[in-house]
């Protein structure tokens, strides 16, 4: 599977002259094998203040890095909303920053991130057009909400702007993406659910749950106003006042019909919903899932006809970074994108940023099951050895591209951000 970008022609005389400087660097180093220059004491490896959530930092992926680098990730996990007030307020207080694509109109107005260098990585050219140019298979997707083609490139190194065209500066790395739908338990539901608009169907009275992250839940919300005939948005990640005041309006009058089992913020509540049965229908992420089936619960991340909302985080540096954690830095993310990090996430039910080491990294049938859609030709397992699909299965979902070539809105910031949350919190209180 290729799904890249061509980057523009001056990034990749770019990458070439970084081979050549490592080429020189190289070079250097066999000089100083010599002795014809005065040897250097070989410095200890830093160690890397990784800032982000904690469902995005895995102790596995930490412990293979410094396996194979000797560089320690210290993990530093706060919820969504503080990883962007750090990055706003204390940006000298990580040096890798793990944030979603939506978060970084708050955040690159600051000045605080730093500009990544596309020729120092890689496979920055490798990248799925997903990612730089919105499309999957050489179609576009929807790009409602904050689609990564839109924040991904900026103007310079010190840019606190957007550009408008590729360039070789890059806002983050993506690392894990994914496009989310409604959670079942198929065996207590025991009918097809094909419409986001089942989420607020009587039928599942007390029995359903939404999630209690405003900015997103608010988008979930919206496509089941949406499939309900309600309301059809110009842009779900960007409503107006009005249409904020509609979306709050219909999620408080079924939260007092009792329609909620819960509102939930954390993954492993989620998870404990939907493994005892006390919620059949939910806000879910493709992991949870993955975790439901873990414990040999029955669970579904259903597909749905109006699509899918969508998300994507990625790594950046602050631009306090400088010498030898900036090279760590860079070193981490070239690691990050050599393939083994990327199949230890799609074994998860996430999608990696470089699909073609990911790939080479994962065994023919895996790929099959997970990339192509194609029914499982032995038991499938999660990165914990935990068999969570059985031969003869299909993801659900679907293929990579029937799943992400069907995104109907991306997580997003709205310019009525201040009145939504005022308005979400309303919700929560009623």
């Amino acid at each position: 599977m290729s799904d890249t970008h061509d980057f523009p022609q001056r990034l990749k005389s770019g990458l070439r002259a970084g081979v050549q400087r490592r080429t020189m660097l190289k070079g250097t180093a066999a000089i100083l094998a010599t002795g014809l220059f005065p040897a250097v004491h070989a410095q200890e490896k830093p160690v890397l203040r990784y800032l982000g959530t904690a469902v995005n930092q895995d102790k596995a992926i930490a412990d293979k890095f410094k396996a194979d680098t000797g560089i320690t990730l210290q993990y530093v996990a706060v919820t969504t909303d503080d990883v962007t007030r750090r990055a706003v307020t204390q940006p000298n207080s990580f040096d890798l920053i793990d944030t979603e694509y939506f978060s970084l109109k708050k955040i690159v107005p600051t000045g605080n991130l730093k500009g990544i260098d596309a020729r120092r990585v890689k496979n920055a050219g490798k990248i799925t057009s997903l990612f730089t140019n919105g499309t999957v298979g050489g179609k576009t997707v929807g790009d409602q909400g904050t689609a990564p083609k839109k924040v991904i490139f900026l103007e310079g190194e010190k840019s606190k702007d957007f550009a408008s065209a590729p360039t070789e500066w890059l806002s983050l790395i993506p690392t894990t993406y994914n496009a989310d739908t409604l959670g079942i338990r198929p065996d207590l539901i025991g009918r097809p659910i094909e419409s986001w608009a089942e989420l607020l169907n009587p039928e599942f009275k007390g029995k359903a749950s939404i999630l209690n992250i405003p900015s997103i839940g608010i988008m979930d919300a919206a496509m089941v106003v949406e499939a309900q005939g309600i309301h059809q948005y110009a842009d779900k990640g960007n409503m107006t006042k009005a249409e904020i005041d509609l979306t709050i309006k219909t999620l408080i009058e079924a939260k007092r019909a009792g329609q909620f089992r819960a509102l939930w913020k954390d993954f492993n509540e989620s998870v404990n919903l939907m493994s005892s049965g006390e919620v059949v229908i939910q806000s879910m992420w493709s992991p949870a899932v993955t975790a439901v089936r873990g414990k040999g619960i029955p669970c579904v991340f259903q597909p749905l006809k109006e699509g899918y909302r969508a998300w994507a985080s990625g790594f950046g540096l602050p631009t306090t970074l400088s010498g030898a954690k900036l090279d760590a830095a860079y070193e981490f993310i070239n690691w990050f994108l050599d393939g083994w990090a990327g199949a230890y996430l799609n074994r998860q039910g996430y999608y990696s940023a470089v699909l073609e080491t990911a790939q080479a990294n994962m065994e023919p049938y895996e790929w099959a099951y997970w990339m192509e859609g194609q029914p499982a030709a032995q038991d499938i397992k999660s990165p914990q050895g935990v068999v969570i699909a059985k031969a003869g299965e299909v993801r659900d979902g679907g293929s990579y591209e029937q799943r992400m070539g069907n995104i109907a809105c991306w997580n997003a910031v709205m310019d009525e951000n201040n009145y939504m949350v005022q308005k979400w919190n309303e919700f929560v209180a009623a």
